[in-house]
């Protein structure tokens, strides 16, 4: 019996530390669609929007009706004690009597009903809340695209980094195998102690490299943790790899694809301040404009000389009133037209400012498509300068082993290989980036 009680406990116990153990698997898109709604920027840009949200309503609500009410109690501890002509009462003609008027306390209760008619100021309110609104969602998109290409970015480098593994693992794999047979020929007379001493000069820097890209793949997969909003910690297969992300993302056709200029977050962005500065502009003028509100007043008020405020026969004595209130601004010193200066020329700058960012809009659309077109170039001669790095290194390890080459021109093929791996490496990066970068400016999305 105490055997099964120890089974199950066993069970439940190792249940639990399985649930509390999470992990996770992503293709790129699904790596891209989930930081959209857990990093920590889109989590927060998110809130931004709903904060807008708010603030607009709040804006609005300043022009709806508006109660307040209030209960205010007295106690004159110490009545104050007016002084009066005796001869009012029949007493000698210049002498006083001390009179107190009222009673000790008193309680009243009133609520009061104010209604805007009419305020140029909100009028402008109004519009710059909205104007806010989609400001504050343009930024949310932004920054969505924003984390697409940054997905793609760490997705990659993670998949470089265990690409750049497994190359150093097989060429330090070589070069042992090299080494052992270089060095038994050694021993034999047949070679000489350079030849096994470059190669283990090669050999003691690849067990280098491949220490760091370890170390890099570990900082890489942290930062793509990050990059979703996960605990760093956490583990995480990619099921998507370097070969299949360049076939996807090698697409000439989109470099052909126009640039809409209102759907360029950039454009829209810019677009959203210079309306800003249109308002505040408009608000300035529209404070010259009177203002016309509306007010209801009621109230009940109660006397007694002891607390008896809340019995039924106590007396309350009802008052109402209703009105009208008319502000016209007349003269501010010229104060008013020098701020309405001020805000015409911060408008002007807005406007100049605008038209530059649509220029950079421009020119960025020219420089990612270029970076792309160079990126593809670039990968191509890379895929064949590695063809030819492989082809070379082979022959030179033949012509090595039959004493025709030396163990300088074996380790110079080497390098020569070493180097046209990370090159290819890179570019198959680059060309998965730049296509990212090209797809932020011109928005599209996959």
């Amino acid at each position: 019996m105490r055997f099964k009680v120890l089974i199950i406990f066993l069970f439940v116990y190792n249940l639990g530390f399985s649930q509390n153990k999470i992990s996770y698997t992503f293709s790129l898109q699904e790596a891209v669609t989930f930081a959209l709604d857990s990093n920590y920027s889109a989590i927060n840009a998110k809130r931004d929007v709903l904060a807008a949200l708010k603030q607009k309503w709040e804006t609005t609500a300043t022009g709806l009706p508006q109660i307040t009410a209030g209960v205010d109690y007295r106690n004159n501890l110490k009545q104050p004690v007016t002084l009066i002509p005796s001869e009012f009462s029949g007493g000698a003609p210049g002498t006083f009597t001390p009179v107190i008027f009222g009673v000790p306390q008193t309680m009243n209760a009133n609520a009061t009903l104010n209604q805007l008619l009419f305020d140029g100021s909100y009028i402008v309110a109004l519009q710059a809340s909205k104007t806010f609104l989609e400001f504050s969602k343009n930024i949310e998109q932004k920054t969505s695209s924003v984390i697409r290409k940054e997905v793609v970015n760490v997705y990659g480098n993670v998949l470089l980094s265990r690409e750049n593994i497994d190359i150093l693992e097989s060429n330090k794999a070589t070069l042992e195998k090299n080494l052992k047979e270089t060095t038994e020929i050694f021993k034999n007379g047949l070679a000489e102690e350079e030849d096994v001493e470059q190669l283990q000069i090669t050999l003691s820097n690849i067990e280098i490299q491949l220490n760091n890209s370890k170390r890099v793949l570990e900082l890489s997969s942290q930062l793509f943790n990050i990059t979703l909003g996960i605990d760093v910690d956490t583990s995480v297969i990619l099921t998507d790899n370097l070969d299949r992300l360049i076939a996807e993302n090698i697409d000439l056709q989109i470099l052909s694809e126009e640039l809409s200029l209102e759907n360029n977050m950039d454009y829209k962005i810019a677009y959203n301040f210079t309306e800003q500065r249109r308002l505040e502009l408009k608000l300035e003028k529209y404070k010259a404009l009177p203002t016309l509100s509306a007010f209801v007043n009621y109230g009940t008020q109660a006397n007694s000389d002891t607390f008896t405020f809340f019995d039924t026969n106590q007396q309350w004595f009802q008052s109402s009133v209703a009105g009208v209130s008319l502000r016209v601004p007349i003269f501010s010193s010229l104060g008013r037209r020098a701020k309405t200066q001020r805000a015409e020329i911060a408008f002007d700058q807005a406007k100049t400012d605008f038209k530059e960012a649509i220029q950079q809009i421009k020119l960025q659309v020219k420089s990612a498509k270029n970076n792309y077109q160079f990126t593809i170039e670039k990968y191509e001669n890379a895929k064949n300068n590695l063809a030819l790095a492989k082809r070379i290194e082979t022959k030179n390890q033949i012509k090595f082993f039959e004493g025709l080459s030396s163990s300088f021109e074996l380790r110079q093929a080497q390098l020569q290989l070493y180097t046209a791996q990370q090159e290819f490496l890179q570019s198959m990066l680059d060309v998965i980036t730049n296509k990212a970068e090209l797809e932020r400016i011109l928005n599209i999305t996959n």
